[in-house]
């Protein structure tokens, strides 16, 4: 499927290494985004975060891809959005951009390449949004640093098993690992990915274990509350507003 259709938008996702998923868009509907936020996604892909950022509320978003095929997805992707204005799409790698950076963010998301010394495909674009040679855990959490405000917030999706090494090294950078939500198919799974919510104040720690389905094809109570402004299947449970 080269398109995918939310509600309120479409992803284009020929050429981009990574397709749409249901980790990726539940990630992106628990964004902790504040009204009139500036946010920057780092590694957008199609773009799918920066629009659902948009759609949360942010006043601008600014989404940096690596890839030509990527950037070009996304900025279509922008472009064909009811929030075109309020999003841009910058084909850069992100330690360039933030070298010329000329402000600092309300919130940084990424759904970062994580794969370290792992067996690669054949497929360039893939192996660029998986694997972490173009991006290091220790690099991403650095630009953080540089670019998030004092009181902003850095939100990222990782594997369960990698989120003890990326805390111990955002720590050592002075972040705080505030909230942490695990991910999990079933209720007879273990937890695959964690989203992750750092902040430059040593708040109170939550943690919670989302199970995303509870039949195949069903989703949980839980996930259908995030998801429901943003599935195409739920715009049916949506209420009817009266003019």
């Amino acid at each position: 499927m080269s398109t995918f259709h939310f509600q309120q938008f479409s992803v284009l996702q020929q050429h981009s290494g990574m397709k749409i998923c249901t980790d990726a868009v539940l990630f992106g509907a628990m964004a902790p985004v504040n009204q009139g936020d500036h946010v920057l996604d780092i590694g957008t892909g199609t773009g799918v975060l920066a629009l659902m950022a948009a759609q949360l509320g942010a006043a601008k978003v600014t989404a940096v891809e690596l890839t030509q095929e990527a950037y070009q997805e996304a900025d279509i992707n922008f472009n064909n959005s009811p929030w075109a204005k309020r999003l841009e799409a910058v084909h850069q790698d992100i330690q360039s951009f933030a070298l010329t950076a000329d402000r600092q963010y309300d919130l940084i998301i990424s759904n970062p390449p994580f794969f370290e010394n792992h067996l690669k495909t054949v497929d360039t674009l893939r192996n660029t949004a998986r694997h972490t040679d173009q991006l290091p855990f220790i690099d991403l959490i650095s630009i953080a640093g540089q670019l998030l405000s004092l009181q902003g917030s850095f939100y990222l999706l990782i594997p369960a098993h990698t989120v003890a090494k990326f805390s111990a090294q955002a720590l050592t950078a002075g972040f705080y690992l505030v909230q942490q939500t695990d991910f999990r198919g079933y209720a007879h799974n273990e937890a695959k990915v964690s989203a992750l919510t750092f902040s430059r104040t040593a708040d109170l720690f939550t943690t919670k274990l989302l199970t995303i389905y509870e039949f195949h094809n069903i989703y949980s109570p839980d996930s259908k509350a995030y998801l429901a402004n943003f599935l195409l299947r739920f715009a049916k449970d949506r209420p009817v507003q009266s003019s």
